[in-house]
């Protein structure tokens, strides 16, 4: 991973601060991204310390305004010129139904169209790699959704904390899958993982339990993101560093198309733009 540019998103706490240590050990040029300035000078130095790699860099963004994800990403356009790996991995599970200031429901905002949104957004630098990769963390939980509603996609008439949750990793599963459908033919791959039960706050506001450390959640995501063997492997689903099965409903090619050409009218923002 020397000399490797690694975009992480939520890399200021859990498995993302995690992954950012490890690969930063292994010579990557990292940019943790945070909500919170303060937390992510805080943590840009930590990394620098256990990695003893002064190449970390921090860029603040709140995931959950569309308009604060296009700035992410012009910043990284601008100021980086060249992405190797972005790693989508923010996440959050909401308790209670609340929108976002653009008006979708929190946890489908953050968990995925802001993903969708920054992907797409950071394809002009991830074009300028040798071979880039677009790593998304989506959970096991994907295989417990329901299948996708997409007359009420917000569950705004049944919401329900865990389904919304697990609504949203499939949308992951599925937007990876696409883009890599739609990749084909680059050099760009998309792959998706889930990187365990692991101790994070998510699991502990979420679930209420404790699981497997930090140290094993990233290994996934470190897996794909350095694994030169993975190089023209794309629209795959991993689990414990190992191609895996996912729901046999992120399978569904029409589910699919569904939600990209949905997410392109929430985001305004569409591939064609940035192919």
């Amino acid at each position: 991973m020397k000399g490797k540019i690694v975009l992480i998103t939520g890399a200021t706490d859990g498995i993302g601060k995690q992954t950012a240590i490890e690969l930063a050990k292994l010579g990557a040029e990292i940019i943790i991204h945070g909500r919170h300035s303060y937390k992510g000078k805080q943590v840009q130095e930590e990394v620098r310390a256990a990695s003893d790699n002064e190449n970390i860099s921090y860029e603040p963004a709140d995931l959950s305004s569309l308009s604060q994800v296009k700035k992410l990403a012009a910043v990284i356009n601008e100021k980086y010129g060249l992405l190797d790996v972005l790693i989508n991995n923010a996440g959050v599970f909401m308790r209670g139904q609340t929108y976002s200031e653009d008006g979708i429901e929190m946890t489908f905002a953050v968990n995925h169209l802001a993903h969708f949104a920054l992907s797409l957004q950071l394809l002009p630098s991830l074009m300028m790699a040798k071979q880039g990769r677009i790593i998304t963390v989506s959970s096991i939980a994907h295989t417990n959704g329901p299948r996708i509603d997409f007359t009420d996609l917000q569950e705004i008439n049944s919401y329900i904390d865990y389904s919304a949750y697990a609504l949203s990793k499939l949308a992951n599963v599925l937007f990876s899958n696409e883009l890599a459908e739609r990749l084909r033919g680059t050099h760009i791959t998309s792959n998706s993982l889930h990187p365990g039960v692991i101790s994070t706050k998510l699991l502990q506001a979420g679930f209420g339990i404790s699981g497997s450390p930090v140290e094993e959640g990233c290994k996934t995501s470190i897996y794909l993101a350095s694994e030169s063997s993975l190089a023209e492997a794309s629209g795959k689903y991993f689990s414990g560093s190992a191609e895996a099965d996912s729901s046999p409903f992120s399978y569904d090619p029409g589910t699919r198309r569904n939600l990209w050409s949905l997410s392109e009218e929430l985001c305004e923002i569409y591939l064609s733009d940035f192919m």
